[in-house]
């Protein structure tokens, strides 16, 4: 059988590699210079990670969001604090499920599954009580039909959380379940329906002030090429 021999050498003797195995065996996306423990770890240049596909997240203000023409928040309002920033938040009222939307248009190395979120909101007022968010969301590709009788996707509600109770504090909820995007593809334009759910454990009677919501994705792919 022929043998693989491989040698890399690196900046210092911890960074000397020896592979030596049978014809079969590959090696692949090792460069000059790179620290190598073993195969199952992440390979890095000059002791950098190299971008690898997984999970990752984008960021979304509420300065970024619009309210629903029929059962909608508040419009953007900016608050001015006694120091520091100044808010763009969009009022949800703690009576009735009012909406916004807003769009993302993902990389192409999503890999077209299903997404999870965190919201990121503020209460002014000192009620301790709990607030649940909730998110659907639908894909549309080139030339398809915007005006759809499908609708969003399944509803999904994170664990309703308890405000701090002191007035302005940012609360960030915990990561919800698995969001399915109806007609998810790549290329599309996806639009998010988000709101506060009255129904689902909250208890807050003030109104919750939403600042911006993070979306969790996986990538199957290193870049966009």
């Amino acid at each position: 059988t022929d043998v693989l021999g491989l040698i890399l050498t690196g900046q210092g003797s911890t960074n000397d590699v020896t592979i030596n195995n049978d014809a079969d065996a590959e090696v692949m996306g090792v460069a000059t210079g790179a620290t190598v423990a073993n195969f199952a770890s992440i390979p890095t240049v000059a002791d950098v990670a190299i971008k690898v596909a997984g999970k990752e997240s984008i960021y979304v203000p509420a300065g970024a969001m619009y309210p629903n023409t029929t059962a909608g928040c508040s419009s953007l309002t900016q608050v001015e604090l006694s120091n520091g920033p100044e808010l763009k938040v969009l009022d949800f009222a703690a009576d009735a499920d009012d909406f916004a939307q807003f769009t993302v248009a993902f990389p192409k190395s999503w890999n077209e599954g299903t997404v999870t979120f965190q919201a990121f909101w503020t209460v002014t007022g000192t009620d301790t009580g709990t607030v649940a968010w909730a998110l659907q969301g639908v894909g549309f590709a080139d030339n398809a039909d915007q005006n759809s009788s499908d609708g969003f996707g399944a509803i999904v509600v994170a664990t309703a959380k308890a405000f701090s109770g002191t007035t302005q504090d940012l609360t960030v909820s915990a990561e919800s379940g698995a969001v399915t995007i109806r007609g998810a593809a790549v290329d599309t334009l996806t639009y998010f329906q988000i709101f506060r759910d009255i129904s689902v454990g909250t208890t807050n009677t003030q109104a919750a002030r939403l600042l911006g919501v993070k979306i969790f994705f996986t990538t199957d792919a290193a870049n966009d090429a």
